[in-house]
């Protein structure tokens, strides 16, 4: 019969009425019957899959109301997996025609109930045959002694689901089984309701209501649509391969799924079937084969993206959403440093700075070491040192693809099947969600996991393979991995738990890829306790504290992240804490970009740290750390802070735009016992779980009773097992003093260098320039600051400013086109080798009672100062010094002293002016040496080795408080642990 001789609407009726097998053969009539059938997706292929009462909804538990892409195709998949049981014949291989000859299952149906030919389940399994068929009619069915399963059969309840309940306890003796559509509750003697230790059984569509499931290796389970409620678990003891798919665990009073021990080498026959199954189910959702895209995974409260330019989040966006000013607009500078500071000959110079053309008498300093960092760049933009604008292309994430296809041991990972496979489960409303242990083994894909005390717990140098599941609500941490176990951790939607999302500890040492971690009650990621891990291009955001938080020699790699919007600090590295924070981006978080503080010493690299509501980055007291080739940007505070007793060394870095200082070193320490004000955030606890669970914070206050921690043979004592410096450190350069070589501070808001500290300082090769207040600034420097070959270019104050009481080296700078004095010098020390031209003000002007040398410097003023002024009763020698005339309009004595001043000494000055007959300005420049800072003038600081010793304290909140002006309430960096 044709098609076309009736309308498509009427076919489709009439085919709505036939059953599954007349469908199938329907399909084979031709191609546009079968064009027709298929065609029924969503009417008589949806009412057999729901129909059958083998199966649930294709998208139960996790997703019932969401329809699946065909119908048809998942009734052919439940079909197929419903069958795997019966495959455990021997495979003829030796010819293509003999399974001709197999011999079939003839299968008999057994009838259990009352009325019916037996009465208990005991009499029909032991009259039952192989691969018999045994049907129990709704009742309730009691054995008050363990059954055994001695030959292959099937048991199914007849009619709804939870109208056949089994009080009884089965061994499994036979290689295969299946059971379908039962309740199994406890019996009188046992939790455990069915057991096997080397066949394979097959669960669809069952409860176990307070009842458990044991599977021991080399025996096999596969469950599908069941559910384990009121405290029914899985436990799986050495098994090789084991699925459990689309089943829904609830109301666990322990782990609800358990994986211990390591897969047996021996295999049943069911290993290579689930295999091939497994891997179906694995390529359905592999990272090339049509993963949801990553904003789909549950609900946020940021935006999030993948790639962000300076368009994103430019200095327009920024100004919306912090309503500050780019710069220091409005800024008060600590201890009155403002424009009221200025000078009369400085007011004067900025008097006439404004009607000033430019002029040719000025010396021309423009080829110093550090003049390609102000040089245009090839494409005709701007560097960052040059740019009155923050122009950065900020680094989109890595995909899963590609970071699998950069990383072998991720990729092998990411295609392993082995142990335990769980996938599109639910876990909710309990204590665990699945606990591997003892080199144990599991997959989960596709799982929710919801208001538990903990989702995943990997232990005990066990692997775990962690695909696209959300991990919510949690009461303590999300996934806790301890005690050398390792694994993939990808795609996953962790968020809103109580404690971190991800907690990694005890030498622990993960892959951790493409997640998003967000929302959390405390940090996002927390690792600790000679913890390591690879973290990878995830978003991490909007947690109430660090994005990302190591401690107590914490050890991981913090690669190619987005951390933004926190709470807190974006990362914080703190007791001890070390890691490589590399290429990540810290954004528009309310604290510091990145803290370190404590003992802590990572290396923070080539990081784009911008846009935060506070620093940049912040080093407290003891901190340490390489931070070198980070971008810290259009921070509404410092771009870089650092406190007393601290020793980091900063390399390299472009520390531009922002609001308050570029960096400032600060004298005061973090006090011991302050106690937390208005404002602070929460006191933070660290060390772990409670003991007998609970989740209840991760440590203890300062002052209480140090918690100790055995769950899972894990002992609190980590300084008994520390590990020996990491190979990645051994490159290092080893300082005793804290060190600024190489950075570029531009166009801050405030000084681009503030120092006022009473630890030592060592100040070399950096660019200083378009600062809105002076350069440098040394208000306080009790031990010595030694400033070598610098370059401060036009700043809005003076280039270098040192205060009363000050030990300062100033050697080998070049000072150039500041609105202020070149060098204005209250200390003591010494002014040596540098180049100081075109500045506003006075060249070098020392003055109260600095006890100082200024040798062998090159002067020469602008048009409204002097070239070296002495004032006051300054002690010291001026000398060697070689002093040039600026505009002939000007003046100014190019050599000025106070006639009353007997204690300072004069000596070979050379004075070089205009003379009418002779252009003398043509004749002048700045050669051997030229003009400085010189490419081979920089000296690294002494060094000295440190300990890597660890110090145990349970500290208390960490806060900083400083002195009066921009901070008069305190720093504005991260306070937290």
């Amino acid at each position: 019969m044709e098609v076309a001789t009736l309308p498509m609407e009427l076919w489709r009726v009439i085919l709505a009425y036939l059953p599954l097998p007349d469908l199938g053969r329907c399909c084979l009539v031709c191609h546009a019957w079968r064009e027709l059938v298929l065609s029924l997706d969503n009417t008589r292929w949806k009412q057999l899959c729901l129909g059958c009462p083998e199966c649930r909804h294709p998208n139960w538990p996790s997703q019932p109301h969401l329809e699946p892409a065909s119908w048809r195709e998942a009734l052919k998949q439940h079909a197929l997996a419903s069958r795997t049981w019966t495959q455990n014949g021997v495979e003829l291989q030796s010819s293509a025609c003999l399974h001709l000859f197999r011999r079939r299952k003839d299968r008999r149906v057994l009838h259990v109930g009352v009325g019916c030919e037996f009465e208990t389940l005991r009499g029909a399994l032991g009259a039952a045959g192989p691969y018999d068929r045994v049907v129990l009619h709704p009742g309730v069915y009691e054995e008050q002694a363990e059954l055994a399963l001695k030959v292959p059969v099937e048991l199914v309840g007849l009619g709804q689901l939870g109208e056949v309940s089994l009080l009884v306890c089965v061994e499994q003796q036979c290689p295969t089984a299946r059971l379908c559509n039962l309740v199994f509750m406890p019996a009188w003697f046992s939790t455990v309701v069915y057991k096997t230790s080397w066949g394979h059984v097959q669960l669809d569509n069952c409860n176990f209501e307070g009842a458990q499931l044991q599977v021991r290796g080399p025996g096999t389970c596969q469950a599908r649509f069941c559910s384990f409620s009121h405290g029914g678990s899985a436990n799986f003891l050495g098994v090789a391969l084991s699925l459990l798919d689309s089943c829904d665990f609830s109301g666990s009073d322990a782990a609800s799924v358990t994986v211990d021990g390591s897969p047996v080498s021996e295999r049943n026959w069911a290993c290579k079937p689930l295999a091939a199954l497994a891997r179906t189910l694995t390529s359905e959702g592999s990272p090339t084969n049509g993963v949801p895209p990553r904003g789909s995974w549950g609900t946020g409260n940021a935006e999030v993206g993948s790639t962000f330019t300076a368009e994103d989040w430019g200095k327009a966006a920024w100004q919306r959403s912090t309503g500050a000013p780019l710069l220091g607009q409005d800024t008060v500078i600590e201890d009155g440093w403002g424009e009221d500071r200025l000078c009369d000959g400085e007011l004067k110079s900025h008097e006439q700075g404004n009607n000033q053309a430019s002029w040719d008498y000025k010396l021309a300093c423009d080829r110093h070491s550090l003049a390609p960092l102000l040089k245009p760049q090839p494409d005709g933009s701007l560097p960052p040192a040059s740019s009155p604008d923050p122009h950065y292309v900020i680094p989109g994430l890595l995909s899963l693809l590609q970071e699998l296809q950069r990383d072998p041991e991720a990729q092998l990972l990411a295609t392993s099947i082995q142990g335990c496979f769980v996938r599109r489960c639910v876990f909710r409303d309990g204590k665990g969600g699945v606990h591997i242990c003892n080199y144990g083994q599991a997959r989960l894909e596709e799982n929710v996991f919801r208001g538990l005390n903990y989702a995943v717990r990997c232990i005990q140098n066990s692997t775990i393979v962690m695909l696209r599941n959300e991990v919510r609500e949690c009461s303590a941490s999300g996934v806790f991995l301890r005690l050398s176990a390792h694994g993939l951790i990808a795609e996953n939607n962790i968020h809103s738990n109580g404690e971190a999302g991800l907690d990694i500890r005890k030498g622990a040492n993960p892959i951790i890829l493409c997640n998003r971690i967000h929302s959390g009650l405390r940090s996002g990621v927390v690792v600790l306790g000679n913890g390591k891990g690879s973290i990878r291009s995830n978003q991490i955001y909007n947690n109430k504290e660090a994005g990302v938080y190591i401690l107590f020699s914490g050890n991981p790699v913090v690669s190619g992240n987005h951390i933004f919007q926190g709470q807190a600090a974006g990362i914080a590295v703190n007791e001890n804490g070390r890691g490589m924070i590399i290429e990540n981006v810290i954004r528009e978080n309310q604290w510091g970009g990145a803290d370190i503080r404590r003992g802590g010493d990572p290396v923070l690299r080539n990081n784009y740290i911008c846009y935060g509501y506070s620093d940049g980055v912040v080093v407290g007291e003891r901190g340490r750390g390489l931070i070198e080739g980070n971008h810290i940007y259009c921070n509404k505070g410092c771009g870089v802070w650092v406190m007393a007793s601290s020793l980091p060394q900063l390399l390299a870095n472009y520390i531009t735009h922002n609001r308050i200082y570029g960096l400032a070193v600060f004298c005061r320490k973090d006090p011991e016992n302050r106690e937390p004000r208005v404002g602070d955030g929460a006191v933070q606890e660290w060390g772990g779980e409670r003991r007998g669970g609970g989740g209840g914070g991760e440590g203890a206050r300062r002052g209480g009773a140090q918690e100790n921690f055995n769950d899972d043979g894990e002992i609190f004592a980590w300084e008994n097992d520390l590990d020996s410096e990491d190979e990645r450190y051994s490159a290092r350069r080893s300082i005793s003093v804290a060190l600024v070589e190489g950075n570029c501070m531009s166009h801050n808001g405030a000084v681009g260098l503030y120092v006022k500290t009473s630890e030592p300082l060592n100040v070399i090769g950096n660019l200083l320039n378009s600062n809105c207040a002076a350069g440098i600034a040394v208000l306080q420097s009790t031990q010595l600051t030694r400033l070598v070959a610098n370059c401060t270019l036009d700043n809005s104050l003076g280039g270098v400013t040192v205060e009363k009481d000050c030990r300062v080296e100033l050697r080998g700078n070049g000072i150039y086109d500041n609105k202020g004095h070149g060098v204005s010098f209250c200390g003591d020390g010494q002014i040596g080798e540098n180049d100081v031209v075109g500045n506003r003000g006075n060249g070098i002007q020392v003055s109260s009672n600095a006890d100082v040398k200024v040798l062998h410097n090159r002067v020469q003023p602008s048009q409204g100062g002097g070239a070296i002024v002495v004032l006051g009763p300054v002690k010291g020698v001026i000398g060697d010094n070689v002093l040039f005339q600026g505009h002939p309009g000007n003046k100014e004595a190019l050599l000025h002293m106070d006639p009353s001043n007997e204690s300072c000494v004069l000596n070979n000055n050379i004075i070089l002016q205009h003379t009418n007959s002779c252009p003398s300005h043509t004749l002048w420049a700045l050669e051997n040496p030229s003009a400085r800072p010189l490419a081979d003038s920089t000296s690294g600081p002494s060094a000295s080795g440190y300990s890597s010793r660890l110090t145990i304290s349970m500290t208390a909140r960490i806060s900083a408080t400083v002195e009066s002006g921009c901070h008069n309430s305190g720093s504005m960096f991260c306070s937290i642990l």
